[in-house]
């Protein structure tokens, strides 16, 4: 419960600051990537959430790694989650951030589960045909899904719009029966 409150608030706060500075959509973008190299560099995450090294050489390495290369806000942002010691909430944090965004932006946020993973046209045209039917702008993460034969399931604020191969033979199979 304490980790969904953290990544709330530090979500909110991050989301205030760029809406303040008019800069959304960057640092969205930025800490996306950010958190695709901690993904990536799991030394990295250790570091930095480690409680025995100095927040003073925490905040060195960030700056070393990110200065210059992410927005200044997106940087001091990291610098006190550091010195929070609120680190290891980073993810949860730009997950509320990206849920603002596109909250604020119109957009419904939700997956599309594919066998093999779907092209960025196919993608789009997925969300095209999903926003006519939710009558509604519709951003889709393609995930994929081995259990599917084939076909797509999309699961969107709730609701499943399931037009796999699997969900099909069901249906013939319950009106055959």
């Amino acid at each position: 419960m304490a980790e969904l409150t953290i990544g709330m608030t530090y979500g909110n706060a991050l989301f205030q600051a760029a809406c303040d500075v008019d800069k959304k959509q960057l640092i969205l973008e930025e800490a996306e990537q950010v958190l695709e190299i901690l993904k990536q560099e799991l030394d990295l995450c250790a570091f930095i959430d480690t409680p025995v090294i100095s927040i003073g050489e925490k905040k060195q390495v960030i700056g070393s790694i990110f200065d210059g290369r992410i927005s200044e806000e997106l940087l001091h942002f990291l610098y006190v989650m550091i010195d929070k010691g609120r680190t290891k909430h980073f993810a949860r944090a730009i997950k509320v951030y990206k849920e603002l965004y596109n909250e604020e932006e119109g957009f419904s946020y939700g997956k599309i589960f594919s066998v093999k993973p779907l092209s960025t046209d196919r993608l789009e045209k997925f969300e095209a045909e999903t926003g006519k039917l939710l009558r509604q702008n519709v951003k889709l993460e393609n995930e994929i899904d081995a259990k599917l034969i084939g076909g797509v399931k999309i699961l969107i604020d709730g609701k499943v719009i399931d037009a796999s191969v699997r969900k099909r033979l069901e249906d013939l199979n319950n009106t055959i029966i």
